[in-house]
């Protein structure tokens, strides 16, 4: 996950926050070692979290659920013929380059992360991190219903999609290994697209 230059130093304690909750967990990741992370001084901590730490990992699932969404426009854009399995496929691939190219220390996604770590602890971040997957969710199922998915059957898929994804990045951290995320794609891949096409064939019977 990469954030663009020229932010502040609130939009960068809260992209430091993201990438530490992502390493190393919520409990474990302190308001000072945000701040040094964002290079950004101590005392601007409270004056743009005055809720603390659960406003600041509050914010830092927010993010990362919009990244998760804006993501997915961005493949769409590069794929010629869009398809449910390509889609998939280029989910996959960007979490399986990052841990080929710099491995696996920078972790996973944070959103899982603050959902493994708060979610019996504050529910202000459960519901943060259901609201990140909602969004998520939203548009990988807005993608699908513009590939031509019924829309009874767009966010189902996209559950799935996402639900396979993310338990694929726990096995391939606890492995060391791409093999979970590589299997994902190649098996649900073709389900996705002869589910997708059914269910198109389907509503045009009814029709």
């Amino acid at each position: 996950m990469t954030t663009g230059t020229g932010h502040g130093p609130r939009e960068r304690m809260v992209f430091g926050a993201a990438q530490l909750i992502r390493r190393q967990g919520v409990t474990a990741t302190g308001m000072r070692e945000v701040a040094a992370e964002a290079k950004a001084p101590r005392g601007s901590l409270q004056h743009y979290f005055p809720g603390g730490k659960e406003q600041l990992v509050n914010e830092a699932v927010a993010w990362a659920g919009r990244y998760a969404g804006r993501r997915v426009a961005r493949f769409l854009a590069d794929m010629e013929t869009p398809t449910p399995s390509g889609l998939f496929a280029a989910m996959v691939a960007q979490w399986t380059e990052e841990y080929e190219t710099e491995g696996f220390a920078r972790g996973g996604c944070p959103v899982v992360a603050a959902t493994a770590d708060r979610a019996d602890a504050g529910d202000s971040t459960r519901r943060a991190a259901a609201d990140a997957f909602a969004e998520w969710t939203g548009a990988v199922a807005g993608a699908l219903a513009g590939m031509g998915v019924p829309a009874a059957r767009a966010e189902p898929l996209a559950t799935l999609m996402i639900s396979a994804l993310e338990g694929a990045i726990v096995i391939a951290r606890a492995e060391r290994d791409v093999r979970a995320l590589r299997t994902v794609a190649e098996e649900l891949g073709p389900l996705l697209d002869a589910g997708a096409a059914g269910q198109r064939e389907n509503g045009a019977e009814a029709d």
